[in-house]
C-alpha cells in the first residue's frame, strides 16, 4: 500500500500543459529538448508528439521505478534518451546553451539548481515549468516557494517570462 501512495504523489501533466509542450516542441525543428522529471512519461509523450524526426529528447529522473514505466511505453522511440540521475547533477554536467527547450517538471531544475537549468537553455529557447498554482500534493511550506521562484525568473535579464494562470499554473520563459 505504501508504494501505491508514493506513485500517486507526483501529479501527472494536465492535457492543456501537454498540448502546450507539444506546440513548443514543434516550434524547434531538429531541436534538443530536456525534461527534468520523467515520471511515468506523460509529458514525455506530449513532447515526443510535437517533435520532428530530427529532434531529440533527454528525460532525466532520479526514480528508476517510475521511469521504467516511461521506458516500457516510450523507450522504442529512438529520439528519446532516458537518464536515471539526479537532475541537478545532470544539469551541472551539461554545457551552457545546449537545449532548445527545458521542461522542469521536478524540484530539480525548478526549485533546486534553477541557475543550472537556465544556463543550458539556448538563446531563443524555452524554459517551462508547471504546477505553479496550488496543488493538493504540495507539502507544508511549499506555497511560499512559488512566488520566490517566479520572482527569480522575472528578475533574470536573460529571460522574458509569461506566467499563465491556466491549467496547473505554467510559466514559459524565453531566453533572449
Amino acid at each position: 500500500m505504501a508504494r501505491t501512495a508514493e506513485l500517486q504523489f507526483p501529479m501527472a501533466s494536465e492535457p492543456m500543459v501537454g498540448a502546450l509542450l507539444r506546440a513548443l516542441a514543434a516550434s524547434k525543428p531538429a531541436g534538443r529538448m530536456l525534461e527534468l522529471g520523467t515520471g511515468t512519461g506523460i509529458a514525455t509523450a506530449w513532447l515526443l508528439d510535437g517533435m520532428d524526426a530530427h529532434s531529440t529528447l533527454t528525460s532525466v529522473d532520479i526514480d528508476s521505478t517510475v521511469q521504467d514505466v516511461a521506458d516500457e511505453c516510450l523507450g522504442a522511440d529512438l529520439r528519446l534518451t532516458l537518464v536515471n540521475a539526479d537532475g541537478v547533477d545532470y544539469l551541472r554536467s551539461q554545457n551552457p546553451d545546449t537545449f532548445d527547450l527545458v521542461f522542469a517538471d521536478a524540484m530539480s531544475g525548478k526549485y533546486d539548481g534553477l541557475e543550472h537549468a537556465l544556463a543550458v537553455v539556448k538563446p531563443g529557447g524555452f524554459y517551462v515549468i508547471d504546477d505553479m498554482l496550488p496543488q493538493p500534493n504540495w507539502p507544508p511550506g511549499h506555497a511560499e516557494k512559488v512566488p520566490v521562484l517566479i520572482g527569480q525568473l522575472a528578475a533574470n535579464p536573460n529571460f522574458r517570462i509569461l506566467p499563465l494562470v491556466w491549467a496547473s499554473g505554467v510559466v514559459v520563459a524565453v531566453r533572449r
